[in-house]
């Protein structure tokens, strides 16, 4: 997708706008599309095809379009006229929407759960209810964004600490106090895990409520996929977990697990419950079925994982940094956004598709190519992304990435250690 710099500018003048705003579509268009994206878009290429090796999709399970799934929600639609449009808040009885919620906080050993239109407006909502002014919230500089808009909404005052530095956010629950702490268990963008056992005992000394966001684990991780807080066995300790459905569940909606008392004050109070409708009937059939298959589906974790290992260490053995990946997100870090746009292009031109990671995602220079390893994968086509991975890294200067020159420094800085 190639525009000329003076149709972007075009663009912005179509309309009657204030100079406020076209000044920052200017911006937007003029100087990040225009100059630094050369007049491609970054985040539209190629149009992936059957035979391409999709690495883009949440889907980490594999079980989007599952004909059980399906089955489920065509039954609901033509067996359910009772559809009720309105919000959440005001459902009453027993109904699709509160079956499933007790199903979940069974499955992930919670008291309640609460269904949510996204896992933004799980967290949004979540912590709107909880912070208000004057109420610090430690966030791991990696945390979701909607985390961040979260304390926005609430009015409260975002504390961060270094990602994953627990000494750090020693420090900072030492000068401000109790508050709530957020991570989430998976990091979107790299793949790393929370040290969720530390940042709980922290949070637990300090008396601050504790927040984790299990987006990426939950369906992939603990005892049937019921999620990293289960595993370590943390239920007691973690006050509140929320999730989207839109990975390993392959849905659009999101969770927040907690206390029974707190479900009955959040549907009274939280704006993205009272203002928004509930999820229909035949959404929430499709969840509960994909819940089965989860649960059922242990192989689908094995796979994954394995297509996962393979992948990342067969790229750490061509000299990608990939060291912060723990998970099925791995990451291929070029940095600057024109890199990240000449990465993309070398990988979609072999028929390998990753999701572009550029700002607001990611810090402004530290742009990337995002690969999310599902069950599906074979072995064959996780070596041919090797194969291909491995012929771009001169055409890419992958050698002379800013995430390759931290790489060598971090081993050069082992073996001093070592020595």
């Amino acid at each position: 997708m190639n525009i000329k710099l003076n149709e972007l500018s075009v663009q912005t003048k179509i309309a009657d706008m204030p100079d406020f705003l076209k000044r920052r579509m200017d911006e937007f268009f003029l100087e990040r599309w225009g100059k630094l994206w050369g007049g491609k878009h970054i985040l539209r290429g190629r149009i992936p095809d059957r035979q391409s090796i999709q690495l883009l999709s949440n889907d980490y399970l594999s079980i989007a379009g599952h004909e059980e799934i399906v089955k489920a929600q065509v039954d609901c639609l033509l067996g359910d006229t009772q559809s009720v449009l309105m919000s959440g808040s005001f459902l009453r009885g027993d109904n699709h929407q509160r079956r499933f919620e007790r199903r979940m906080a069974d499955y992930t050993g919670y008291e309640s759960s609460i269904l949510a239109q996204s896992g933004y407006a799980a967290n949004v909502g979540l912590i709107q209810v909880l912070a208000s002014d004057g109420v610090p919230v430690y966030m791991d500089m990696n945390a979701h964004a909607s985390m961040w808009e979260g304390v926005i909404s609430a009015g409260a005052q975002v504390r961060p600490f270094r990602h994953n530095d627990l000494e750090h956010l020693r420090r900072q629950l030492k000068t401000y106090g109790q508050g709530i702490v957020c991570v989430d268990s998976v990091y979107s963008t790299m793949g790393a895990l929370c040290e969720l056992e530390g940042v709980v005992d922290l949070a637990t000394e300090f008396g601050c409520l504790i927040i984790v966001d299990e987006s990426h684990s939950l369906g992939t991780h603990g005892p049937f996929g019921s999620g990293m807080v289960r595993e370590y066995g943390l239920n007691d300790r973690v006050h509140f977990v929320t999730a989207s459905l839109a990975k390993a569940f392959s849905g659009r909606a999101g969770i927040i697990l907690c206390s029974k008392t707190f479900e009955e004050y959040f549907w009274c109070t939280a704006r993205t419950a009272i203002f928004s409708s509930c999820l229909l009937p035949y959404e929430i059939a499709g969840l509960d079925k994909t819940l089965d298959i989860i649960i059922r589906d242990g192989w689908r974790r094995e796979a994954m994982r394995m297509n996962s290992d393979f992948l990342r260490n067969g790229l750490t053995e061509l000299g990608y940094n990939v060291s912060a990946s723990q998970s099925q997100i791995i990451s291929l870090e070029a940095g600057p956004e024109n890199l990240t746009l000449k990465l993309r292009e070398a990988l979609e031109e072999r028929d390998v598709f990753g999701s572009v990671f550029c700002a607001p995602a990611t810090a402004k220079n530290r742009s990337m190519i995002r690969l999310s390893i599902n069950a599906g994968l074979t072995l064959n086509q996780v070596g041919h992304v090797l194969d291909v991975c491995a012929e771009i890294r001169d055409e890419v200067g992958m050698w002379d990435w800013a995430s390759t020159r931290r790489l060598h420094r971090d081993v050069v800085t082992r073996q001093r250690a070592v020595g």
